[in-house]
């Protein structure tokens, strides 16, 4: 079987384990699927055609910005306006790379070879930081085509693959690490966690915990609240929850394996999410912009069912957020790396095809960045 046919049969039966490391640890079964997906609450609005093949609501535009190998994965823009994307394949085979885009999308330049499922790309400064399965390497010195330095300053024994990288407020970079399961109780204490560390690697720590996957994190512009989307079990079957964007922070126990929002006290004490979105959906990327409305919206992608939902989110008054989804985005056939660009918009890539678009909201949706 091939990598599409592989993903095509995956996304039939919707997902059956971690989405980390774009399924590398999956087990696929074709029985006991769920039908249900959740379209959300809020008010949808139609679909149209907005530019480059996808469809999204009225006033929404996109645009082609490249066409980059298969299996992009993380999205990031330097200091010079580049665009940076990674790629991840099916199963790790040492094959996956770094690439820069040169001429204005024109072209694009292999800078990083053999790399191991590299989910979230960073700069700080000229310093490119990478997420992997092997953990947080930096890479220093690029001089138009290669790097003149890499260093691996943080490992992860015993966890999974490691998510998308941001930096706080607070001077310290997080990441999520996902179970190397579906439902056991991970050995590693880097499992199933949020891992906050400083730019050199020393003091990590784990902020939060019980969590099966946090793929996608970006903070909620102008403030030090950190988004994530996280991954449910599999293996429940009507009992499936829909996966969860939610506001994490340290200290936290989101109680996976036991709990998966059934309540009760296996959930005691198990914070809210902001948004109940589609289950077997594999969320990945996220990407947060101020919305039109004065509050925020953040963009979603959903790698099970093809499209990038919109939650927009308030907060209350006790300074906690809630959230109403809806589709937004359709037309990519396997959106995994989301991320807030300037002027309002967002980049997302495709998986399947290696497509990287810039999309502009419309009405409802963002009317300046931030991440």
């Amino acid at each position: 079987m091939n990598e599409r046919e592989q993903a095509h049969r995956f996304r039939t039966c919707r997902k059956t384990a971690v989405f980390a490391g774009l399924l590398a640890l999956v087990s696929v079964t074709l029985s006991g699927c769920s039908d249900h997906a959740a379209d959300g609450e809020g008010s949808h609005q139609a679909q149209v055609p907005i530019g480059a093949g996808l469809t999204g609501p009225t006033g929404t535009a996109a645009e082609l910005v490249t066409s980059g190998p298969p299996n992009v994965s993380a999205l990031a823009e330097d200091s010079l306006g580049r665009l940076w994307l990674a790629t991840a394949a099916f199963t790790d085979t040492g094959t996956d790379a770094i690439y820069v885009v040169t001429n204005a999308g024109e072209g694009l330049l292999e800078v990083v070879p053999g790399m191991h499922t590299p989910m979230g790309l960073l700069w700080i400064d000229d310093e490119l930081y990478v997420s992997s399965i092997e953990g947080i390497t930096v890479f220093r010195g690029f001089d138009g085509s290669r790097f003149a330095e890499e260093e691996t300053i943080l490992t992860f024994p015993g966890g999974g693959v490691a998510g998308s990288i941001v930096l706080g407020v607070d001077g310290r970079l997080r990441v999520g690490i996902s179970a190397p399961c579906n439902a056991c109780e991970p050995e590693s204490r880097w499992a199933a966690a949020v891992v906050s560390f400083l730019p050199d690697g020393s003091g990590a720590e784990i902020e939060v915990s019980g969590i099966r996957a946090a793929v996608g994190l970006a903070y909620i512009p102008g403030t030090n609240d950190l988004l994530a989307t996280m991954n449910q079990r599999d293996d429940l079957d009507e009992l499936t929850p829909g996966d969860y964007l939610a506001v994490v922070a340290s200290g936290q126990d989101w109680g996976f394996p036991e709990c998966f929002g059934q309540g009760g006290t296996a959930c005691e004490g198990v914070p809210e999410s902001v948004a109940e979105l589609d289950d077997h959906a594999a969320v990945s990327g996220v990407a947060v912009l101020h919305a039109a409305t004065g509050e925020f919206s953040a963009f979603v992608a959903e790698w099970g069912l093809t499209r990038v939902v919109r939650v927009n989110i308030t907060r209350g008054d006790d300074g906690s957020y809630g959230g109403t989804a809806e589709p937004f985005l359709s037309g990519i056939q396997a959106p995994v790396a989301v991320v807030a660009s300037d002027g309002g918009t967002f980049l997302v890539g495709d998986w399947m095809t290696g497509a990287v678009y810039r999309v502009t909201p419309g009405p409802g949706g963002a009317v300046s960045g931030g991440s």
